[in-house]
């Protein structure tokens, strides 16, 4: 029996095979930029530059918001990321003065591609997929790396020189600017922001988790102090194997996500969720770092809109679905948010909309479910009103 997502996710991964590309021992190339720092055996871990054995522009194979609106399937964005090569070094999270630390900086505050070589210990193998992080191709230990000359993006570099920044404050001040998640995120992971004495390499799946954090906290602060919306409000998307509606509330901020996997092993279907009330929410999510990739993204649009709501977001994942990492979630709640409003006179309609959506019944969600099940316990709305 699985117990939790993450032992589901880990069993799902572990089922699938799909070939990268292969390398020698010595490559050239372009980094798009892209780095990657592992966190295995932290404060001592493994950080290093993700290289295509091509020349030229490579932005595209590092950049996840630009994958939806610009329709990428998923093959397509799969073999973006396998066509990358992971080179790695063991260095000290503190440790960034130091040349080759450096040149990884160079690298997350590029605002273009970057023209690399590498030599490796042993041809690079293997493949990394994950429900966290982007997918990335073969691995291996570095002998050499050196990278052409690198132009930094003025607002990163501004950043950069800043450091009695807080890093909290350098990443809302990024998104204020435009600039895109993934690039604060590879800026925060290679110790590039923040203040001078607390700077350090951050493992990828944790920088990613943290500006996420970040993001969501300051827009809340502004959401708070906004107008509840005066009606329930629908707002859907569908993309990469994946459906998502977002049931918007006329209460002040609560925020729910209930997630589907629907046979995608076989004939499983088992929900996953987490909750907040108005009050936050104490420890690390349950469901891992996709609760704050949809938390920011909703936020971000209440923010936008100068609106404040409760928030519950239902995802059905499907048959064909392949873990491409968090991106996958922020990135389609963005997308829904976008969307026109569709408005309800109250959660049954509401619901009853979305359920005409959803492959699983939505009475199925609202037991899985915290927040939901109580809302509707206060309307005096039944289980049997969705049969």
């Amino acid at each position: 029996m699985i117990k939790g997502k993450e032992a589901y996710l880990k069993k799902l991964t572990a089922s699938m095979y799909i070939p990268s590309i292969e390398v020698g021992k010595e490559m050239d190339g372009s980094t798009p930029p892209s780095v990657f720092i592992g966190s295995w055996n932290y404060p001592k871990v493994f950080a290093g530059p993700m290289i295509a054995p091509q020349h030229g522009d490579t932005v595209i194979m590092d950049r996840p918001e630009s994958w939806i609106p610009e329709k990428k399937t998923q093959e397509e964005i799969i073999k973006y990321r396998l066509n990358l090569v992971r080179g790695k070094r063991q260095v000290k999270v503190t440790s960034l003065e130091n040349r080759f630390v450096e040149k990884l900086q160079d690298i997350s505050l590029a605002s273009s591609s970057i023209e690399s070589e590498a030599e490796f210990s042993s041809e690079p193998k293997g493949m990394s997929l994950s429900d966290e992080h982007t997918p990335f191709g073969p691995s291996a230990a570095l002998e050499r790396f050196d990278i052409g000359s690198a132009k930094w993006d003025q607002n990163l570099e501004k950043a950069f020189y800043d450091d009695d920044l807080l890093a909290a404050n350098a990443v809302h001040d990024l998104h204020e600017s435009g600039v895109p998640f993934s690039s604060i995120q590879k800026a925060f992971s290679v110790g590039a922001l923040g203040t001078k004495k607390r700077r350090r390499l951050v493992p990828t799946r944790w920088s990613i988790t943290a500006c996420d954090t970040a993001l969501g906290k300051g827009m809340l602060e502004d959401v708070r102090n906004y107008d509840v919306i005066d009606c329930c409000q629908v707002r859907e998307f569908a993309s990469l194997n994946n459906y998502y509606a977002v049931l918007l509330l006329p209460t002040a901020w609560q925020y729910e996500w209930m997630e589907a996997f629907l046979r995608i092993m076989g004939n499983e279907e088992l929900i996953f969720s987490d909750y907040e009330t108005n009050s936050g929410k104490k420890g690390y999510s349950r469901v891992g770092g996709c609760y704050y990739s949809c938390k920011m993204a909703v936020l971000e649009a209440l923010a936008r809109e100068q609106k404040q709501a409760g928030a519950i977001i239902l995802r059905e994942a499907y048959a064909g679905y392949v873990p491409l990492g968090v991106f996958n979630v922020r990135e389609n709640v963005r997308n829904a948010m976008s969307q026109p409003a569709q408005e309800f006179e109250d959660m049954k309609t509401a619901l009853q909309h979305v359920s005409e959506r959803l492959e699983l019944p939505v009475k199925s969600f609202i037991q899985q479910s915290d927040l939901l099940k109580d809302l509707l316990k206060s309307r005096q709305t039944t289980l049997s009103s969705f049969s």
